[in-house]
C-alpha cells in the first residue's frame, strides 16, 4: 500500500458528478466501472485518482458497492490519500468493514482527524474495540475526547448520531462579539445553521439562527435575540425517537444535551434522513424474516440469518398440516375440498398482510396509541368483513360452477368470510399486542400471522364441510 496518509477532501455538490456516472435509473454506468476497472487492473495510480477526485463522497459509495471484493481493496490501495473516508458512511456495514479491516489504523486515523465527528463516530463504532482505542490513542486531546463521548452513548441513540463540532457563545455576548469570533476561529464546523447559548456550567439555554443573527445590530446582546424554546434532544433518546421530533418541528439541527441539560453536541438533517432510511430498512426487513442483512454479506451469513425464521415457519405450517389431518375423512369423501384449501388460507393471508403492513409502520411512526387503537381495530374488522362478503360470492360461485355443487360454494364462502375477518383483526391485533410487550412487530408479527390465517382459514373450512355432509 502506498506511505501517502488516506485523508478526505471537501465535499462536491451531487450536483457535480461527472458525465456517465449514472445512468437513467440511477445505477453507476458500465462505462464508468469499466474505466475504473481498467485503471485498476493497469494499477494506474494517477489517472484513477483523477477520477475519484471527481466523485462526491456518495458517488464514491454507489462505486464502491458496485466494484468487486477484490476491486475494493485495489481502489483503496492504490487510491492512496485520494480515498475520502468519509464515502464508508454512504455504503452497507460488510463493504464498510472489508475496507476499514484492510487499512492500518494509523491511516485511520490520519483520516478521522479530517472528518466531521459524527462521520468518526459512524466508522469508528463499527471496528474491534483494541482496534478502536489504537485509532482514539492516536488523536489530539480534544478530537479523542469528544468522539468518545459520542461513542460512551447507546447505539442508535441521538449521542451516537451527533456532532460534536458547533458553536456555543454566552448569553451576555453582544452580536457583533458572536460574529467576530465566528470570523475569526478556524476550528468552526464547515457548514451550520444555528450558534447555540450556553450558560458558564454549559447548560443549554436556548440557541440563534443565523438569519436572525445577521439581521440583528451589532450591540444587541444575544440574550435579547435568544430562542428558549428551541427543542432539545437527550443524548440517550433512541435515533428514531430523534428523527421524529424532527420531522413534528420541522427541525433542521437540534441541540444535543446529556442528562445534566449541558450541550453536549448537535444532531443534523442529514444525518437524521439517514436515520429515517435506516430505520425504514430494518422494519421492512424485519417483515421479511431477513434481520440485518446487506446485499453485500456472504452465502454463509445470509442462510444463517434467514434459517431461525424458516425453522419457526416451519413448525407454523406443521401445525395448520395438523389442522388438515384432523379431517382427513372429509378430505377422503370429497377430493374438491382439498384442491380449494389453498384458496381460503392464500386469500387470509394476503389480507392479513396487508393490515399487518399498515398497522407496524403505523406503530413505527406512533400513528396508532392509546385513543384511536380501537377505533381502527372496529375499522379494520368491518373492512375484513366487506371483503370477506365480496369474495365470498365470488368464490361461492366459482367453485359451483366448477364442481357443480352449490353447498360446497356456501361452505368455502362462509369460511372465507370467517378467515378475512380473522385475518384483519390478527394483522392488526397481533402487532398492537407485541409493542404493547415491548416486543417488535416488525419482527414477530409475520410468523404469527400466518399461523392465524392457516389455522383458522383450514380449520372453518373442513369443519363447516365436515358438519355439512355429516362426516363426524
Amino acid at each position: 500500500m502506498p506511505d501517502e496518509q488516506v485523508v478526505t477532501r471537501e465535499a462536491k455538490s451531487v450536483d457535480d458528478a461527472p458525465a456517465g456516472f449514472y445512468d437513467e435509473d440511477g445505477y453507476v454506468t458500465a462505462a464508468f466501472l469499466e474505466r475504473i476497472s481498467g485503471f485498476l487492473k493497469a494499477a494506474d495510480q494517477q489517472r484513477l485518482r483523477d477520477a475519484l477526485s471527481e466523485l462526491h463522497e456518495a458517488e464514491l459509495g454507489d462505486l464502491l458497492e458496485a466494484l468487486e471484493p477484490q476491486q475494493r481493496a485495489k481502489l483503496v490501495e492504490l487510491a492512496g490519500d485520494s480515498f475520502d473516508l468519509t464515502a464508508l458512511t454512504e455504503v452497507d456495514e460488510a463493504i464498510r468493514l472489508e475496507i476499514i479491516d484492510a487499512l492500518p489504523n494509523a491511516k485511520i486515523a490520519e483520516a478521522v482527524k479530517e472528518i466531521d465527528s459524527d462521520d468518526a463516530v459512524y466508522i469508528l463504532e463499527d471496528m474491534e474495540e483494541e482496534d478502536q482505542e489504537e485509532v482514539l490513542a492516536a488523536l489530539p486531546f480534544d478530537a479523542r475526547l469528544r468522539l468518545r463521548r459520542a461513542l460512551d452513548y447507546p447505539e442508535e441513540s441521538a449521542g451516537r448520531r451527533m456532532q460534536t463540532e458547533f458553536i456555543a457563545v454566552p448569553a451576555y455576548w453582544s452580536v457583533g462579539q458572536a460574529i467576530d469570533f465566528m470570523r475569526e476561529d478556524r476550528d468552526l464546523p464547515d457548514r451550520f445553521h444555528q450558534i447555540y447559548v450556553v450558560d458558564p456550567a454549559y447548560k443549554f439555554q436556548g440557541s440563534v439562527s443565523l438569519d436572525r443573527l445577521l439581521r440583528t445590530g451589532r450591540q444587541t446582546r444575544i440574550s435579547d435575540i435568544l430562542d428558549e424554546d428551541r427543542q432539545t434532544i437527550p443524548g440517550d433518546l433512541d435515533q428514531e425517537e430523534a428523527a421524529r421530533l424532527f420531522e413534528r418541528y420541522d427541525l433542521l439541527s437540534a441541540a444535543v444535551v446529556d442528562e445534566n441539560e449541558r450541550l453536549v453536541g448537535v444532531l443534523t438533517i442529514d444525518d437524521v434522513v439517514d436515520v429515517i432510511h435506516q430505520e425504514a430498512d430494518e422494519d421492512i426487513k424485519r417483515l421479511g424474516g431477513v434481520g440485518d442483512e446487506e446485499l453485500s454479506d456472504s452465502v454463509a451469513e445470509i442462510a444463517r440469518s434467514r434459517f431461525l425464521w424458516l425453522l419457526i415457519n416451519l413448525a407454523t405450517a406443521i401445525l395448520a398440516s395438523a389442522v388438515i389431518g384432523l379431517f382427513d375423512a372429509t378430505i377422503d369423501k370429497m377430493v374438491a375440498l382439498a384442491v380449494l384449501m389453498p384458496i381460503v388460507a392464500s386469500m387470509g393471508g394476503n389480507a392479513g398482510t396487508q393490515t399487518m403492513t399498515v398497522a407496524v409502520r403505523a406503530l413505527a411512526t406512533r400513528d396508532i396509541d392509546n385513543r384511536n387503537a380501537w377505533r381502527i381495530v372496529r375499522r379494520e374488522f368491518v373492512v375484513g368483513f366487506l371483503n370477506g362478503v365480496v369474495f365470498a360470492m365470488i368464490i361461492g360461485v366459482i367453485a359451483a360452477l366448477w364442481f357443480g355443487e352449490w353447498q360446497l360454494g356456501a361452505i368455502i364462502g362462509a369460511a372465507m368470510i370467517v378467515n378475512l375477518i380473522s385475518a384483519a383483526l390478527a394483522g392488526i391485533l397481533i402487532p398492537i399486542t407485541l409493542d404493547r410487550f415491548d416486543l417488535d412487530p416488525a419482527v414477530a408479527s409475520a410468523v404469527f400471522l400466518t399461523t392465524v390465517t392457516d389455522v383458522v382459514g383450514f380449520f372453518a373450512f373442513l369443519g363447516l364441510a365436515a358438519w355439512w355432509y355429516g362426516v363426524f
